[in-house]
């Protein structure tokens, strides 16, 4: 049976994707900030019969939690199969570049760049014990650079200068860990849900969560012909998925 981590799975996009691996027979360790609201999150999927899951408390802007759940899954199993890098916070708004305080950055980077970092690099050593390693960064079109310059884009006055500058350097790290990676049977890529309906975006979004959850997946679930080092939006790109950086 594959076995997957995913941050922040405990709610909304994550708890999702959880789901649908579980369906499609991975064991799931289901990481959560608190381990009550991960065990709360276990109980709603035993309740459909999910039963191949486990809550691990895994706060990714705390080091010592990273480290105490690489521990706890270290003393279940020898190897990992997929990583899904899914723990992220907006930051609030409003996100001016101008007037958005350093505080405010660093609270968001220290999440969804430095939270991806701590967690790739402490469960690397599992990853790659297993077959057909994933990684599976999630990201959003909306942090891309190359949409976010273009006028026409139907977006393009949807700035949020914090939150996209911590997704477009999560998305330059993914890159590299690609490239890094590169003679090896990783893949590694940077996944957009598509603007579904979370906590996450006060439930304004367009898209449902199975609909988010089923793009994760697909990156995981991906064969060794797959794609690595890439940026996929199938929202942005219905027909193959592929977004500009």
């Amino acid at each position: 049976m594959k076995k997957v981590l995913i941050t922040g799975a405990n709610k909304g996009v994550g708890f999702e994707t959880a789901r649908q691996l579980l369906l499609q027979g991975y064991y799931v360790y289901l990481g959560s900030r608190t381990l009550s609201n991960g065990l709360d999150a276990i109980e709603k999927l035993k309740a459909e019969g999910l039963n191949n899951a486990e809550a691990i408390e895994l706060d990714v802007t705390d080091a010592a939690s990273v480290l105490a759940a690489r521990a706890i899954i270290g003393e279940k199993t020898q190897s990992l199969d997929a990583l899904i890098n899914n723990a992220g916070i907006n930051g609030g708004m409003p996100q001016s570049a101008l007037e958005a305080d350093i505080d405010q950055y660093a609270k968001v980077f220290d999440t969804n760049l430095y939270g991806v970092i701590r967690v790739t690099q402490a469960f690397i050593d599992l990853l790659r014990n297993a077959p057909e390693p994933r990684i599976v960064n999630v990201s959003s079109s909306g942090c891309s650079l190359t949409l976010h310059s273009d006028p026409t884009w139907k977006y393009y006055d949807h700035k949020a200068a914090v939150y996209t500058s911590s997704k477009a350097a999560m998305n330059m790290y993914t890159i590299n860990l690609a490239y890094e990676l590169r003679d090896t049977p990783f893949k590694v890529n940077a996944v957009c849900p598509g603007f579904v309906a979370t906590d996450f975006n006060g439930h304004r979004g367009t898209g449902t969560v199975q609909e988010g959850g089923a793009r994760i997946a697909k990156y995981v679930m991906i064969d060794n012909d797959g794609p690595t080092g890439q940026f996929f939006s199938e929202e942005y790109n219905p027909e193959t998925g592929v977004t500009p950086w």
